[in-house]
């Protein structure tokens, strides 16, 4: 048993070492994706942005919500459990808010004139990217609330869920990524599932079921939603949902 507690300490250790590694670089790569447009909007201002207010308070919500997720895996890891469940209540209103601001938002850019910002592909297209973003998000995040008493299931697919709203900020990381296409910008979001991947296979020996169907549940809807973005039943979808005239 002496040697067993120490064994058990250090784990539980790591396991926050880890969790709090990920939720950091998943902000920091929100920062950079934002710095320009958002965080330092005024240090760029030739820089091309949504010319809308509406999106200073999308973009506050959405901040909020990685910044709440690193608070929460530091809780945790510092034993304040109970607060890290207080917070939780938070965290589930603030994820009902992003998906409607994030819908919102969406339709917003898709009826804007020249569409999405900088984008050059026909905004009724486009639309499937956030749109489809508005609903792994909740569907990710709705499982782990619905598993929060499961610790392990639970801050899986928080990451997960969280990792699956990155690819706005990684298309605007300043490398030039979107002009990669979405293979580019969507391969790099997948990256930061390999970690997690890792973990499961060093601690585990195999994959844990919410890192496994959670991460299929991510690449599937990126691939579906590049697949169906182009045809005539998205298409008509798209232009019934903006009110815009056909493509």
């Amino acid at each position: 048993m002496t040697v067993a507690q120490p064994l058990t300490r250090t784990r539980s250790s790591a396991e926050h070492l880890f969790y709090g590694a990920m939720s950091v670089s998943i902000l920091a790569g929100v920062c950079l994706g934002f710095a320009r447009s958002f965080l330092l909007r005024p240090l760029f201002p030739g820089l091309k942005v949504p010319p809308e207010p509406f999106f200073l308070l999308h973009g506050v919500v959405f901040l909020a919500w990685f910044v709440l997720l690193t608070v929460q895996t530091t809780l945790v890891a510092r034993g304040r459990v109970a607060l890290h469940r207080s917070l939780g209540v938070l965290g589930g209103v603030l994820a009902t808010v992003m998906v409607v601001l994030g819908l919102t938002g969406a339709v917003i850019a898709a009826r804007r004139p020249g569409g999405f910002t900088e984008i050059p592909v026909p905004p009724l297209q486009f639309l499937a990217i956030p749109f489809f973003d508005m609903l792994i998000f909740p569907a990710l995040i709705g499982a782990a609330l619905a598993l929060r008493r499961d610790a392990q299931a639970h801050k899986r697919l928080m990451l997960v869920g969280s990792i699956a709203i990155l690819t706005a900020a990684i298309a605007r990381w300043p490398f030039g990524v979107f002009e990669g296409g979405p293979l580019v910008f969507f391969g790099l979001t997948d990256l930061y599932l390999v970690p997690l991947v890792a973990w499961d296979l060093v601690t585990r020996r195999r994959l844990h079921p919410a890192t496994l169907w959670g991460g299929l549940a991510l690449v599937v809807s990126q691939v579906l939603r590049l697949a169906v973005s182009g045809t005539h039943g998205w298409l008509v979808f798209a232009q019934w949902l903006t009110g815009l005239p056909g493509a």
